[in-house]
């Protein structure tokens, strides 16, 4: 039996990988022993244990930028911690540590290197997060999601994917999925969403646009967020909800997608060959545009910057691109073509390699 270790986590995009991953090695290895470690203030804390998986927690542990006491707690901080990780590995009869970045990812990566245990590791944005960047140069199973991440020994694996998104059938949904939402398969279906919380901008433009996109008899699904706070229109054609349980059914029934260009966002777009426009975030490193950077070069969907994306972007915009059925098709195959549909798979593909050249190495 193998026992594995998967490390990181913080936000969603970190910690569905994370569990994508965990589930392809748990249905070719019923049997595998698998534990996590991450925070108790991320999102594993809460998805992990749902899903039916250990997990181990350690404290959060940022890098301090400055050298100071906090600097020297620190230290000792990340000893204990490190020290607290190979215990666990030790303890569980490890066999590979797989990390997807985030906090709790660096502890283990160490732990792992100090035990000379195999490191697999996922980097799921296009620029690549300290941690993960760090540990590359230790092990040549290096998967990433975004053909353009610049990091050591990068191969390029795709996103490890919800099994939802993975055995979408785009085509043979699309009829379902809009008559799910209400709305008529005679005319085009654009969904807007600006993630779980929402985004301002794109809230803004999109609902002082809506006269217009539904005069133009297009029916608008808009995915506002949990904290959009400006009042929603009435209109005929238009569908308000906060958030959407079901994206895969959201992404079935669209023409078009209008959204922040985060890395499983674009990872699933492009993977189900779904047109877009990407409004990247403009807080932050800048890794939304390289994220969304390959797809928009490829022609399978545009990118917007957010001062820019304004309601007379959309009305100059959205209607024309949408309203042309030929050029959404082209726009669909170029999206595809950047994308993969088999992350998870790639991904645990590459742990075996690991696993193959350890037990190789130790013979």
């Amino acid at each position: 039996m193998t026992s594995y270790l998967l490390a990181g986590g913080g936000t969603a995009g970190h910690v569905n990988p994370m569990l994508a991953i965990a589930d392809e090695i748990r249905r070719r290895e019923p049997d595998a022993h698998i534990v996590m470690i991450g925070t108790k203030e991320g999102l594993e804390a809460r998805l992990v244990p749902a899903r039916g998986y250990e997990l181990h927690t350690i404290p959060r542990l940022p890098f301090p930028r400055r050298l100071d006491s906090r600097a020297f707690r620190f230290i000792a901080l990340w000893r204990k911690t490190v020290r607290d990780v190979m215990g666990v590995i030790r303890d569980r009869n490890v066999d590979v540590v797989i990390g997807v970045g985030g906090y709790a990812a660096a502890p283990a990566y160490s732990a792992a290197k100090k035990l000379r245990i195999p490191i697999v590791i996922h980097e799921a944005n296009a620029k690549p997060g300290m941690a993960n960047k760090r540990a590359a140069r230790w092990t040549p199973y290096v998967g990433v999601a975004f053909a353009n991440t610049k990091i050591a020994h990068a191969r390029f694996v795709g996103m490890p994917l919800r099994p939802e998104i993975q055995n979408l059938n785009v085509a043979a949904s699309r009829e379902q999925a809009v008559a799910h939402f209400g709305f008529s398969t005679e005319r085009p279906v654009l969904v807007v969403t600006g993630g779980s919380l929402g985004a301002q901008r794109i809230n803004e433009a999109i609902i002082e646009a809506i006269p217009a996109l539904t005069r133009a008899g297009i029916q608008v699904l808009h995915i506002t967020g949990e904290r959009n706070d400006i009042p929603l229109p009435q209109a005929p054609g238009y569908s308000a909800v906060a958030y959407c349980n079901e994206m895969e059914w959201a992404f079935a029934a669209a023409s078009l997608v209008v959204a922040r260009a985060g890395a499983s966002t674009v990872s699933e777009l492009c993977a189900l060959g779904i047109p877009a426009v990407y409004v990247p975030y403009a807080v932050g490193n800048g890794e939304q545009t390289l994220n969304a950077r390959n797809v928009c070069v490829a022609g399978g969907a545009m990118m917007v910057r957010d001062d820019e994306f304004t309601a007379e972007w959309v009305r100059e915009n959205i209607i024309s691109l949408i309203s042309n059925s030929s050029r959404l098709e082209q726009m669909a195959a170029a999206s595809r073509s950047t994308g993969e549909l088999n992350g998870s798979s790639l991904t645990v593909d590459l742990v075996g390699e690991a696993l193959t050249s350890s037990s190789a190495s130790s013979a």
